[in-house]
Order: structure tokens, then sequence, then C-alpha cells
């Protein structure tokens, strides 16, 4: 069975209009939105904000993200650290949720689009369906990342009693927030559909192997 790309047809992102692939970039026959049949250099642009979201990772957990001042004097807290702290008090299912939002799933979803680049460019051990499944799963959980970025947001809001008591954002929001966005980014550039073309290919490729391992050899010439 052909797919899409084979037949050359594309779906217009827009108004999901099915044309025929003409040019690109292609012309819908409904909306007369121009688009392509693939996104335009998906795995270079998932790699670079995948890269730029890993490189900002790194100062998220190792600044502080939170600090709070009693008497003036302000105490700092890292992600790690401030999982610890509620550890230490008790508060065991507040820190599996803060270590998961914060730790877990950025680090899921950046491996996890590494991953799904390596498969498309290499094809090894290639599984369309699944690999199709673990990339939405990457979308739902991506904003999930962001509950550390809401919970200093609240207690900054909250938890202000002037010069008693009060807590503010430390830098690693920043780079926290950066993380967030950078993945959400990867994971929009990536082009799932790129997996299905790979798996195509392959499966082509091993078609004309097989010929030609079947197809009779020239005898060798009689000396005379």
């Amino acid at each position: 069975m052909k797919t899409a790309k084979q037949l050359e047809l594309t779906l217009c992102p827009k108004c999901h209009k099915l044309n025929s692939l003409k040019a690109e970039p292609q012309q819908c026959s409904r909306c007369n939105g121009m688009f392509y049949q693939r996104k335009r250099n998906s795995l270079q642009y998932t790699l670079a904000w995948n890269f730029a979201a890993l490189l900002a990772f790194i100062p998220a957990n190792l600044y502080p993200i939170m600090i709070v001042y009693q008497l003036g004097i302000g105490d700092e807290a890292t992600i790690l650290s401030g999982i610890g702290e509620f550890i230490d008090h008790g508060l065991y299912p507040i820190a599996v949720i803060i270590f998961t939002a914060s730790i877990i799933v950025p680090l899921l979803k950046i491996i996890g689009l590494f991953v799904l680049v390596y498969k498309v460019h290499t094809g090894i051990r290639l599984k369309p369906d699944k690999h199709s499944k673990f990339y939405h799963m990457l979308e739902v959980l991506g904003p999930w990342s962001m509950l550390d970025v809401f919970v200093v947001a609240l207690m900054v809001t909250v938890v202000e009693l002037g010069f008693v008591t009060s807590v503010a954002a430390g830098p690693a929001i920043n780079y926290f927030t950066i993380t967030v966005i950078f993945t959400m980014f990867a994971a929009n550039s990536f082009d799932p559909r790129l997996l299905w073309d790979k798996k195509a290919d392959n499966k082509i490729a091993t078609q004309a192997l097989l010929l030609s391992e079947n197809s009779p050899g020239t005898l060798p010439e009689e000396k005379g």
C-alpha cells in the first residue's frame, strides 16, 4: 500500500483539505493557504531547540529558584533542595509531584525528542505507530513542566508579609521557563509523519535489495 506522499497527496494544515501536490509551497484549493507537504527542516529545528532547552535546564537546577526572606535574611532554595525540604517535613506527595514535574518531565521530553530524531534519521528499530504515540504523549506532558513556575508565582503573591516574611523568585525561574518554552518549540518543530516516511523508505530499500539478490547473474564468457 502506497503512502499519501508516494501518491503525491498532501493535507492542508489550516483547513485539512486533501490536495494533489503540484509544487512546493503548495497552494490549498480550498482556503488558498500556502504550505509544504512536510515541515521544512523539521529535524534541524527540533535538534536546535532541544539543545537550547538542555543548556537552559542545567542552570535551572543549579541556581536558586526561590528566595525566602525572614526578618530581612534571605534563604535560597534550588529545585532539588526544595524537594529535600518537603521530604524532611514528611510532605512526600508534594515532593514527588515537584520532582516529577520539574526533573522527570523536562528530561523525558528532551531525551524523547532526541530519540525520535535519531529514529527518523537512522530508521533503526523504527516502529512508527508506537513512536507516534510516544510523541503525542510528550506533547501532552509538556505544559505540566510549568508547575514550578506556577508554585513560585503563587507563593510570591500569597506569602507577602513585608519585612517579617517575603518570597522572591530566584534566577533559576527564568532558565526553567526558557527550558519549558524551548521544549515546546522543539516538539512543535518535529513532524511525526517523518516516522512513517522513513518506514516506507526502508521498505522500498529492502524490496530493492531482495530483487537485486534474487535476479539471475550474468554468466561468465567462455574462453574460445
